[in-house]
């Protein structure tokens, strides 16, 4: 599992010196992520993606949850009380079920990709005033490491918050 370090930079100078010092302690550009304002230049830096700005995962997730409940719920129902007298059997509670579940995380994601993600709306006040958020995705035996990294290229900044972070070498 990794973690994923939230932390503050003043500007967008020192968002590029902890970059830099951050890739020559071996962090991949691909496990790092930059967020300012609109108004910031960030184009050479790691972007981060509409995944980690709004709430699209956060959101589908949920819709998928009920939209299969509703389904599964819906199919029980077309069981006990067939239409037309027709025989329905568990295979369609099953497909009921998935359909919901699409159908759920699809009108969700459409709407979570228009809500700020929770967690950047954290920072929300002070990417309005000029700092800039990193977000660095790193193994969890690493992050004293890169907090110390940190440290080194920012002194004084303190990384904000660690949330466990599921990357795509544990899945």
């Amino acid at each position: 599992m990794s973690r994923r370090l939230y932390f503050l930079l003043p500007d967008i100078d020192t968002a590029h010196q902890v970059v830099d010092k951050l890739k020559q302690n071996n962090v991949s550009e691909d496990d790092m992520s930059v967020v300012a304002r609109d108004s910031v230049q960030t184009s050479d830096l790691p972007q981060a993606d509409v995944s980690e700005t709004s709430d699209l995962v956060g959101s589908a997730e949920r819709g998928a949850a009920a939209g299969g409940v509703t389904g599964v719920v819906a199919g029980l129902a077309a069981m006990a009380f067939p239409p037309a007298g027709l025989a329905i059997g568990g295979g369609l509670v099953a497909a009921t079920g998935l359909v919901g579940a699409g159908f759920g995380a699809w009108a969700s994601s459409m709407i979570g990709i228009r809500h700020d993600n929770s967690q950047i709306e954290t920072y929300e006040k002070a990417l309005e005033n000029g700092q800039v958020l990193v977000m660095v995705d790193v193994a969890s035996e690493r992050v004293d490491e890169i907090e110390r990294v940190i440290q080194e290229a920012a002194p004084g900044t303190k990384v904000e918050g660690t949330d466990a972070h599921k990357s795509d070498a544990d899945a």
